[in-house]
């Protein structure tokens, strides 16, 4: 694939992302470009969906250097770098609301989708979260989760889902991987561009940011678990036998990843994305994984996914879910910030509202019943009060 393609096959799958009509392609469909936006009539700052746990929400951005590696993309910049921002059970507080992202990463994400000019980057930027800033945390142990964003995609895109699991009661880690999001800013005012969506052809590459997002994966681990270090406030908090891993689209083949290159992450849940690596799903021993994923694009015998393959090497508790009438981008905040923006998607039925209540409620069970040992029913099969839901056991 050229640059010009590669560049193309980009702009086709980012303008997916927020509630042009194509949010529901899956990666790698082929799409018409997209047709002009009309401009809502007014666009306000939007706020993210209100935690369902009760625990207020705090929240911290690391800045992590992996000095053992170079950074696979742009190896003259030396050592690997991620930006995490951790959310976690806090003491109520008045401190300063979290922002959700910067104005010119905001600017960055709208151009690449085709919406500058039709949305206003300081609205999106402005988008009203519910954490606070360094909030003091709540006393006890928490369990961990990791989050990997999608291909291209800013870490900023998993935030409700960060928000609604540390109100739960998990120290909740969302992960920038360097060079690949269309922008995302590093200390000192780098605003790092998506160097691998001009690198990665469809095949072996797409196996290696997998490989390479485990090894980021692991060592947010290691930093978040050390006594000394950048993340060594939040040793105390974390329960280092309760930790798991998520992630949408290529970032939920990153967590089965590493779950099989580290036996510290105990589940794993994957977000309508692919695995892209030969043997998918192998290596994860009987710990538990959950894949949930559009109904159009993910079902058992949809053509163009592994998710049959991977199904068939998990061999502890697993599910397949698929949510009807779900895009690929309805697992992320991208839907609601859509409807609230009044761009909502008329190709994909799902609302905003209800594509992210679903998400948050099969993921947090999840995670409940295998960090915490609650037992959770919503996972034993369908039920009357989700009909869009399936269960598939293939």
């Amino acid at each position: 694939m050229n640059r010009r393609s590669r560049t193309a096959a980009l702009a086709a799958l980012l303008t997916c992302a927020l509630s042009v009509p194509l949010l529901g392609a899956a990666p790698g469909a082929s799409a018409a470009p997209p047709r002009a936006v009309q401009a809502p009539s007014a666009v306000a700052e939007p706020e993210l969906p209100a935690p369902a746990g009760p625990h207020p929400v705090g929240r911290r951005t690391l800045h992590l250097v992996d000095r053992s590696r170079t950074d696979p993309w742009v190896p003259a910049v030396g050592h690997r770098e991620l930006m995490v921002s951790v959310s976690y059970p806090a003491r109520p507080s008045g401190g300063a609301p979290a922002t959700y992202m910067t104005t010119e990463e905001a600017r960055l994400l709208l151009e690449e989708r085709g919406l500058g000019g039709v949305v206003p980057a300081g609205a999106v930027a402005g988008t009203r979260t519910h954490a606070r800033v360094a909030a003091p945390p709540a006393p006890g142990r928490f369990p961990l989760v990791l989050l990997s964003p999608g291909f291209g995609m800013p870490r900023t895109t998993l935030t409700s889902l960060a928000d609604d699991l540390a109100s739960r009661g998990y120290v909740v880690a969302a992960v920038d991987h360097a060079y690949e999001s269309v922008g995302t800013e590093f200390p000192g005012g780098r605003m790092l561009p998506c160097v691998a969506c001009e690198e990665v052809d469809p095949g072996p590459e797409q196996a290696a940011v997998v490989r390479g997002r485990a090894a980021d994966l692991s060592f947010v681990v290691d930093e978040l678990t050390a006594h000394r270090g950048p993340g060594a406030a939040f040793s105390r908090m974390i329960d280092t036998r309760r930790i798991g891993a998520a992630g949408h689209s290529i970032g939920g083949a990153a967590a089965a990843a590493t779950m099989a290159a580290d036996r510290r992450v105990r589940a794993g849940a994957d977000l309508d994305g692919d695995f892209f690596v030969q043997a998918p799903g192998a290596g994860l021993g009987g710990r538990p994984f959950l894949m949930i994923g559009a109904e159009a694009t993910h079902r058992p015998g949809s053509t163009g996914t592994d998710w049959a393959e991977a199904w068939n090497r998990l061999h502890g508790w697993k599910r397949w879910l698929t949510f009807d009438g779900a895009g690929h981008f309805s697992f992320t905040d991208f839907p609601w910030l859509g409807d609230q923006l009044g761009l909502p998607d008329p190709t994909v039925p799902l609302s905003g509202e209800r594509s992210w209540s679903l998400t948050r409620d099969y993921v947090a069970a999840f995670f409940d019943l295998h960090l915490r040992g609650i037992p959770r029913p919503l996972l034993d099969g369908p039920t009357p009060s989700r009909p869009e839901v399936a269960f598939h056991w293939p």
